[in-house]
Order: C-alpha cells, then sequence, then structure tokens
C-alpha cells in the first residue's frame, strides 16, 4: 500500500534519475502550460496530462526510450505515466515534483 502511495503521489523514485537522464531520458512535464512557462527542466517535453491521450503520436519516437513524467506534486505525473504505460510506452517513472528531477540536470 506504502509503494502504491509513493507512486501515485510522487515519493522519492528509487532510480537514478541523474544516470537515465544522463543516458537519454525524455523528461515529460504534464502541468499545463501556463506552468510550464513559469518554470521547468531545461529540455523537457510539455504536455498536459489533461490532453495526453489525444497527445500520444508526438511521443512515438520516444516509445524506445525512458520517460520521466514530472509535474508539479508527482500526483499528475503517476496519472500520466499510467496512460503512458496503458499505451504501450514500457519504460516510464513517475519522478515526481518538476523542481527535484531539475536537481539531476546540474
Amino acid at each position: 500500500m506504502f509503494d502504491f502511495l509513493k507512486n501515485v503521489f510522487g515519493g522519492a523514485p528509487t532510480v537514478d534519475l541523474g544516470e537515465l537522464i544522463k543516458n537519454g531520458a525524455v523528461v515529460l512535464d504534464v502541468r499545463t502550460p501556463g506552468e510550464f512557462q513559469i518554470g521547468h527542466v531545461k529540455g523537457s517535453i510539455n504536455i498536459s496530462v489533461e490532453s495526453l491521450p489525444s497527445q500520444l503520436k508526438k511521443l512515438e519516437a520516444y516509445k524506445n526510450k525512458t520517460i520521466i513524467t514530472c509535474c508539479r506534486s508527482g500526483m499528475r505525473s503517476g496519472s500520466a505515466a499510467s496512460i503512458l504505460k496503458a499505451n504501450g510506452f514500457e519504460n516510464v517513472i513517475n519522478g515526481g515534483p518538476w523542481d527535484r528531477v531539475a536537481k539531476y540536470l546540474g
């Protein structure tokens, strides 16, 4: 039960996000465009979780890469990770809050 809550609410990832990013992982920020504009992970892709199901084609090129989802708190990124996995994306990790993921780039 605790692992489930950690995944949904963006608990600390159990993988090395820095290593994944260094090896080419894609960061998908699922906040609204307005939230993204205020601040985001350098080089991340912005598709809001609400529009993700209709925008999956934009991510087809990354289907064989690791995708790290992020948002403000980890809740929307958890939902986005579930959506991606349900649509055949296998290497998806809920990175939680975007500012935590950003720390792995510097």
